[in-house]
């Protein structure tokens, strides 16, 4: 029976991926105390990716539809990583207790921080199935949608990789880098979801490789230095949200523009208040130390 899931899993694991280095994939796993948890993403080809369309979901204890869904602006250039941290600085009380902020190490490690307002997709807990989307079609999965593993999926084949057989976890309490030699994302829900045959696991609460990514893509690294990877979100934003800008390199001065292509903000901040914005859309033109700038369309509803 052992022989016969093994050939299966690596069988489905050998079709169902898409094609090698033509599409951002899920690099970096963490599910660590409290909720240190974050998803990294890696553009693997040789082409900036505008990240809008782009989405993270969360499908949790089993859940085939209704994700929690985040949605991805800005743009990740060729090679670069970037993860996207839960982003909850204070303890909040949610249905029945306390929940806990992030530690200080772990935001800062994250090259962007998310609302933390709850629920988002970052509150996942081992036993969630997480995607990448672009459009609502899957690039890429971690987990299998439609099931409930237990605590989380484990090593032990005899189960399935659940852990109704008492296996060791591999994602809760975890950090979990996708090998060097994968290339692309799984984009068809898995028979059966091994966690160790396309992740290295580090030891719990291990923060240091978030942001960069090995991979045997190899990409053509762009020699122009106006190339900035950056992050706008929420985008859309609620009337009344602060919308947050990151990116690793340092951000100068921010601007804001209607429709006519008149300057309504100018702050020296990473952060937008659309408090006094009306609904519509408006362009965002940031400008980094370096003396570059760029320009993103920001949608307020």
């Amino acid at each position: 029976m052992k022989k016969l899931l093994l050939s299966v899993s690596v069988l489905f694991a050998a079709t169902a991926n898409s094609q090698d280095c033509s599409e951002l994939f899920i690099s970096e796993y963490i599910e660590g105390p409290g909720n240190n948890n974050a998803i990294e993403i890696y553009n693997p080809t040789n082409n900036p990716i505008d990240l809008s369309g782009y989405t993270i979901n969360r499908y949790g204890n089993g859940a085939t539809s209704s994700p929690d869904v985040w949605p991805l602006s800005g743009t990740l250039y060729t090679g670069e990583a970037i993860a996207i941290g839960n982003g909850q600085i204070d303890s909040i009380w949610v249905s029945s207790y306390w929940s806990l902020p992030v530690d200080a190490s772990f935001y800062a490690a994250c090259g962007i921080n998310g609302s933390g307002v709850y629920p988002t997709p970052f509150y996942f807990n081992g036993d969630d199935a997480m995607t990448l989307e672009k459009g609502g079609d899957i690039i890429d999965i971690f987990g299998k949608v439609g099931e409930d593993p237990g605590n989380a999926w484990t090593d032990d084949v005899t189960a399935g990789y659940t852990d109704a057989n008492g296996g060791t976890w591999w994602t809760k309490r975890q950090t979990l880098v996708r090998k060097s030699s994968v290339k692309s994302g799984v984009t068809q829900n898995p028979i059966l979801f091994n966690p160790a045959a396309e992740y290295d696991s580090l030891p719990d609460a291990t923060y240091s490789n978030m942001g960069t990514h090995n991979c045997e893509c190899t990409p053509i690294l762009s020699l122009n230095n106006t190339d900035v990877s950056y992050v706008i979100y929420p985008n859309p934003a609620k009337k009344g949200q602060s919308v947050s800008i990151n990116s690793k390199r340092s951000i100068n001065k921010i601007e804001v523009f209607n429709i006519l292509g008149e300057k309504i903000i100018s702050k020296n901040t990473s952060i937008i208040s659309t408090s006094k914005l009306l609904k519509g859309n408006y362009l965002v033109r940031i400008y980094f130390e370096n003396g570059t700038n760029i320009s993103n369309k920001l949608i307020v509803e």
